[in-house]
């Protein structure tokens, strides 16, 4: 039987081009108890954007929408992409050398509409930029994948210390009247010049300016774990530099696409657009699961 740690309101999901948008950061982690083969059981509902854990002794392998990777602590770990449609989502995992099998519920979208005032150039850049972009876009997108052995263990730890309260994830945002993507990760308003932390041990696979978010570092944990911090006022590594937990990374800044002072801070793991809280030793959203 699953248990669910949270209860989400079902609200109707907005259309689709738009989905954009941050509210506040819910824990979205639930437990699963193993079955043998495939079987019906009750299901947990979780939303766009969380993870759910499926723990378990002599588990070998992790499976979902045709990605296989191995286990973390005793237990498959699958995050739920943000923009994952309502409905089953079916998850799989070899233990003691038998194949199991397990269907979760995806929520509807339950985050709200963001409506910002920004530079007339961020919501609407001009036709010189336009290849800029494209080549930014190029480049983060050949590093979701990079797949290796875990450098990090969780929870993570958090970017900013003391931890201001996230918010903002799975907004559905738009700048100037017009709509734009969802918002991948949380805000954490915090003075320019507050140092930023990695969240774990890894390695710097982009370091750099981007239009959109600014002075940018996007750090490799291995397991296809990629966290990044965003807006940054100064950054402070190098791009193939070894991180350890803790070490900083860069300053909190207004660089980018932003109304003000503040650090996005984002992860996407196996590919997924996740709430970072959801991993995170935070003491708002402590990572927790039900037996």
């Amino acid at each position: 039987m699953f248990r669910s740690i949270a209860e989400h309101p079902r609200q109707s999901r907005p259309p689709l081009p738009t989905v954009t948008l941050a509210l506040f950061a819910i824990l979205a982690i639930a437990t699963a108890v193993p079955v043998t083969g495939t079987t019906d059981q009750d299901q947990v509902t979780v939303r766009p954007g969380g993870v759910v854990r499926w723990p378990g002794s002599g588990i070998t392998q992790c499976a979902m929408a045709g990605r296989e990777w191995h286990p973390l602590d005793e237990a498959c770990w699958y995050p739920i992409d943000l923009l994952r449609e309502p409905g089953p989502m079916d998850l799989e995992r070899v233990r003691q050398g038998i194949r199991e099998s397990a269907t979760v519920e995806v929520g509807p979208y339950p985050y709200p509409i963001q409506r910002l005032d920004v530079a007339p150039e961020m919501a609407n850049p001009p036709t010189d930029e336009a290849e800029r972009i494209r080549r930014e876009g190029r480049r983060v997108g050949t590093i979701w994948n990079l797949g290796g052995a875990p450098a990090f263990e969780l929870p993570l730890e958090p970017p900013i210390t003391p931890l201001p309260e996230p918010r903002s994830f799975g907004a559905l945002r738009f700048f100037n009247g017009e709509p734009r993507n969802p918002h991948g990760g949380v805000d954490l308003s915090a003075a320019t010049g507050t140092p930023v932390r990695a969240a774990a041990s890894g390695t710097v696979v982009i370091a750099a300016s981007h239009y959109f978010s600014g002075n940018s570092v996007f750090i490799d944990h291995g397991d296809d774990l990629i966290t990044m911090y965003f807006h940054l006022d100064r950054i402070q590594v190098s791009e193939g530099d070894p991180i350890h937990t803790g070490d900083i990374v860069g300053t909190v800044g207004s660089t980018g696409r932003v109304t003000g002072p503040h650090l996005h801070f984002g992860a996407r793991w196996h590919g997924a657009r996740i709430d970072p809280m959801v991993l995170l030793a935070g003491p708002s959203e402590p990572l927790q699961s039900l037996q």
